[in-house]
């Protein structure tokens, strides 16, 4: 295991710095420290998940997500780190595949809402996103494994499916977007 913290303020990034994982400092606000601090949101927000009452096989899923999250995070930390794997992008698609088996096919799209399990998973749905993308930015300017792409785009998609899983086996039901309660050209 890694070093133990045993003061948590260090006074080192006082200047607007922090260090990354191999011991370089970079600016706070570098693409680097955004994209590894967004994956690092999008873990707290599954935690808010969690701390919701999930039936076990969901939290399961969501609990291996948030260790690779945390592997992703440290890869995305550390310059040259490889943690997530191709194997790690399959095993969303089979469960991907295997929760949405279940659920009707979609023919509205779906707000978010249904219950506040599915809202949060919604929420961390979003949060993946923007991870998503900040990977990408990163990736314009500096190697970044396509894996890691990979791995956030199918857990966006699993969140998704799992929002819809929840918002159904909670009793709430999936809140769909109304597209007809305007006439089309009308506005307020």
């Amino acid at each position: 295991m890694g070093n133990r913290l045993s003061k948590i303020y260090t006074k080192t990034g006082d200047d607007g710095t922090t260090g990354l994982g191999d011991g370089t400092r970079v600016a706070k606000d570098s693409a680097r420290v955004n994209a590894y601090g967004t994956v690092d949101e999008l873990n707290s927000a599954i935690g808010l998940v969690l701390a919701d009452a999930v039936p076990d096989r969901i939290r399961e899923v969501l609990t291996q997500a948030q260790h690779d999250l945390f592997d992703l995070g440290g890869e995305l930390c550390i310059p040259g780190m490889s943690m997530v794997e191709d194997a790690d992008v399959t095993r969303l698609e089979g469960m991907l595949d295997a929760f949405n088996e279940t659920l009707p096919p979609l023919k509205d799209f779906i707000l978010p809402g249904g219950g506040m399990a599915a809202a949060h998973c919604h929420l961390a749905r979003t949060i993946c996103r923007r991870a998503e993308r900040e990977v990408i930015t990163l990736s314009r300017v500096e190697d970044v494994r396509g894996e890691a792409i990979r791995y956030l785009n199918r857990l966006s998609d699993l969140l998704f499916v799992l929002a819809r899983v929840l918002a159904r086996e909670s009793g709430h039901g999936e809140v769909l977007w109304q597209h007809e309660r305007r006439k089309r050209g009308q506005t307020q």
